[in-house]
């Protein structure tokens, strides 16, 4: 299997990567992002790209694979919708357009989050916009399933790139085992979310979005 992932410096976009390059299934791991991951591995090979939201002529580099991980987004706190859009829409269907016409009916597996609005018409802007972005995706001529994890737990030295983020995780990691019995349905590790992602890009899933139970659910199917 061949496999693109966007945003693979971040923490979800870092363990679906660690997870590729241990899966055996995985013949080829392709990143595109702004700066390089700084992981070295012979199955990996890395696009350095600076318009997220453009690529034009670079049809080549980019087909012949069977599964892209998108994992690309930015935290919304403080930013106007009309910015948050542009990155969180724009850039995920600048990628999903070019990879439906070179790529056509390959997966697409797009990380939301809980609470994600696919009215498009909730009080709480974030949550629009990813309805937005989910609904979009979900149009297109790809295999496209929507990941909407809730808390996540960063597991192997993986570490968020917002430091606030980071500030929480580095005061509530010894809370995640009681979060996990107290929010069964509501937490997931980064290992679990890129387990869960590649096993739904190898076989599919029954529904096009998946809420953190239905990883769950992906990750007790048989390989």
């Amino acid at each position: 299997m061949k496999v693109l992932i966007f945003g693979a410096t971040g923490m979800v976009g870092q363990g679906i990567l660690r997870e590729c390059l241990l899966d055996r299934e995985v013949d080829l791991v392709v990143t595109v992002g702004r700066t390089a991951t700084g992981t070295r591995n012979p199955k990996l090979r890395e696009i350095e790209h600076r318009d997220m939201s453009n690529y034009a002529g670079m049809e080549e580099s980019l087909s012949r694979f069977d599964a892209c991980f998108f994992c690309l987004g930015v935290a919304s706190s403080g930013m106007k919708e009309a910015d948050y859009e542009r990155v969180t829409y724009g850039f995920a269907l600048a990628a999903a357009e070019m990879l439906s016409k070179v790529n056509p009916g390959s997966t697409f597996i797009y990380v939301s989050g809980s609470g994600t609005d696919s009215s498009e018409k909730g009080r709480m802007m974030w949550a629009r916009v990813k309805g937005r972005t989910e609904n979009a995706l979900l149009r297109l001529p790809l295999e496209a399933y929507m990941f909407r994890p809730g808390f996540i737990e960063p597991l192997d030295g993986i570490q968020s790139k917002t430091p606030m983020y980071r500030k929480f995780y580095a005061v509530g990691r010894p809370l995640f085992p009681l979060l996990r019995r107290m929010l069964p349905n509501q937490v997931l590790s980064t290992r679990e979310i890129g387990q869960a992602m590649l096993n739904v890009a190898r076989r599919g899933y029954s529904k096009r979005i998946l809420e953190t139970r239905d990883i769950r659910a992906v990750l007790r199917s048989p390989k």
